[in-house]
């Protein structure tokens, strides 16, 4: 069964994350310098949740203000449900579409340890189906 584990051997456990009281804009410039959709949100070294290309486009219209004047605290989604490197991908799965969210941190004895994507788990699982399919075509044709 693969887990957490295996996809932050994979890609790393690196994660990019922005003080609350950073702008939108400042998070948006961080989120395209790095080519990612989400950053965790710290507050004096205590995690206070997640700012996302979705939060920016739900929530930044209705505030009617630009967003160099709002900081990243009154848009990021806070409560963020988190995984451990022990969880199957397919409870990821089943985290991430039953709640309709792209992105889990990833917390392990309490601490971050990483991140990942709903691009990670389905590289993952697409991965998963390949070796499978390989095993089962070398079963048939005897090879080893």
């Amino acid at each position: 069964m693969t887990t957490v584990h295996n996809i932050l051997d994979r890609k790393g456990r690196a994660v990019v994350s922005i003080s609350a009281s950073a702008s939108v804009l400042d998070a948006l410039a961080l989120m395209a310098k790095h080519n990612i959709g989400s950053l965790l949100v710290f507050e004096e070294g205590t995690f206070k949740g997640i700012f996302t290309e979705r939060d920016y486009a739900r929530r930044m219209a209705v505030k009617g203000t630009t967003s160099h004047e709002i900081p990243v605290s009154q848009l990021l989604t806070p409560n963020v449900i988190s995984v451990t490197p022990q969880t199957s991908i397919d409870e990821c799965m089943q985290l991430m579409t039953g709640h309709r969210f792209r992105h889990l941190p990833v917390m392990e004895n309490g601490e971050l340890c990483g991140m990942i994507s709903i691009g990670d788990v389905v590289k993952e699982v697409i991965g998963e189906r390949e070796e499978t399919i390989e095993q089962l075509q070398n079963y048939i044709t005897g090879k080893r």
